[in-house]
């Protein structure tokens, strides 16, 4: 594996550093976070400017060709300043979804859309009873004519609320739980017979829950009819991947965060980083933000390779370090600043309370532990 990045790699993540730096302080962050949508319109479009937002999608689709190194470098920038905006749900899920299933039609027309900042699209993917199980999908779609009607709930569709364009998965035939049978329709998600019920997660980002009540969905706008399952679960390989390099970044600017208190905070007359206890507790952060983003470029790696088996046991590795990471330095900050790193008037306990979202999306240390244990351990995927 070669983790040196070009000069082109580099501009990238410069480029979205100094973009964030000028648009993303602690208080602008706040300001955010209060807005009917819980995050920046004018960022997004900055996005757009920056030819971030079309970067996995291919250069005939009207994107930039980008593959899954630039996407790590775009996230883990996002990751450091906590960006708010739906990059994850529209570009890394939906658009993965949009690239790996749509036809070339669906493509021209919606890549270069959200490749402009004018379309925002959710993944509709989750429900209640499946747990991990991605192939758990109770929505149906019943043929009529030459289209398809859709019956079935969703939970936890992130910015599912202020998505223009829904990608939903619905069983066509099997029973709950088969892998084959899963097809994936695109919806207008004010479509008659959609209704959403947004609601902020513990970070401050959006989710929804969707309902869907004989939903009608044309031919043109059927992706797939099988291999669903298939789509979603390299999607969600992908989203590991990309959450993974946004936890490295995270945890780096706490780290970064807590070492300078440690120097500014003084008793006994003398800064508290003198004392050596802090010290090693600072470097076990350091230590864990390492051994995550580590793992994240093993994942980013990993992220296109054709083996499905190989992929998901490498990507549920890398959770299961991001999740380890995440409480180390999540846990550490917070300890080491004192009670100020338990309010959210600083900045530190909005990176707590990221990080330990990140542990849980897409499965938590456990399950992926289960899952790189019953695969045999991590040997052959490297």
């Amino acid at each position: 594996m070669d983790f040196d990045f070009s000069d082109e790699q580099r501009m990238l993540q410069d480029s979205v550093d100094r973009l964030l730096a000028d648009r993303y302080g602690f208080q602008d962050r706040v300001k955010y976070l209060k807005a009917a949508e819980g995050f920046s319109r004018d960022v997004w479009a900055k996005y757009a400017e920056l030819g971030i937002l079309g970067l996995p999608f291919a250069e005939q689709d009207g994107g930039l060709g980008g593959g899954p190194v630039e996407t790590m470098l775009v996230m883990e920038s996002l990751g450091k300043k906590l960006a708010l905006e739906p990059y994850l749900a529209t570009v890394v899920m939906a658009g993965g979804a949009l690239r790996y299933a749509g036809s070339a039609a669906q493509r021209a027309a919606l890549a270069p859309q959200i490749a402009e900042g004018a379309l925002i699209m959710s993944l509709a993917h989750s429900e209640a009873q499946a747990r991990y199980n991605l192939a758990s999908v109770k929505t149906t779609a019943k043929k009529e004519g030459d289209g398809y009607v859709l019956n079935g709930e969703k939970t936890l569709v992130l910015n599912g609320d202020t998505a223009d364009k829904l990608i939903v998965s619905a069983r066509v035939s099997g029973a709950v739980g088969d892998r084959a049978g899963v097809g994936l329709f695109l919806v207008d998600a004010r479509a008659p017979g959609v209704s959403r019920r947004g609601y902020p997660l513990q970070d401050g980002r959006r989710a929804a829950e969707v309902t869907l009540e004989n939903v009608k969905v044309a031919a043109g706008d059927v992706m797939t009819t099988d291999g669903g399952s298939d789509v979603v679960a390299r999607v969600t390989d992908e989203a590991i991947a990309a959450i993974c390099a946004e936890g490295a970044g995270a945890m780096e600017t706490l780290t970064n965060l807590t070492v300078e208190y440690l120097k500014t905070r003084k008793q006994f007359g003398v800064p508290i980083g003198h004392f050596q206890v802090l010290q090693h507790r600072a470097v076990d952060m350091l230590i864990a933000t390492d051994e995550a983003r580590s793992m994240a470029m093993f994942a980013t790696a990993m992220a296109s390779e054709p083996d499905a088996a190989e992929r998901t046991k490498a990507m549920s590795a890398a959770k299961a370090q991001l999740c380890k990471s995440a409480r180390t330095v999540g846990q550490e900050g917070t300890q080491l600043h004192g009670g100020i790193g338990m309010t959210m008037e600083y900045e530190g306990g909005h990176f707590f309370k990221r990080l330990t979202l990140l542990g849980i999306l897409f499965g938590d240390y456990d399950h992926h532990l289960r899952v790189v244990a019953r695969a045999g351990g991590l040997d052959s995927a490297a």
